[in-house]
């Protein structure tokens, strides 16, 4: 099961993503989660570059 938790308060978002689909339907939904995840990184890295004294994107890998 993928589990996505999000959590909103006091001016801040938290998103965490875990889990595995485990094989149902060849892996497609766990694909899907992953590329989505992905794609909202990557837009926020990108607003981040434009307007820097903005936004910060921080991405730590635990």
């Amino acid at each position: 099961m993928i589990r996505i938790r999000a959590r909103l308060g006091d001016g801040s978002t938290r998103i965490e993503v875990s889990g595995h689909e485990g094989h149902v339907e060849d892996g497609r939904v766990c694909a899907a989660v992953s590329a989505i995840t992905q794609t909202a990184l990557l837009g926020l890295e990108a607003v981040a570059a434009q307007h820097p004294d903005l936004v910060s994107v921080e991405i730590t890998q635990e």
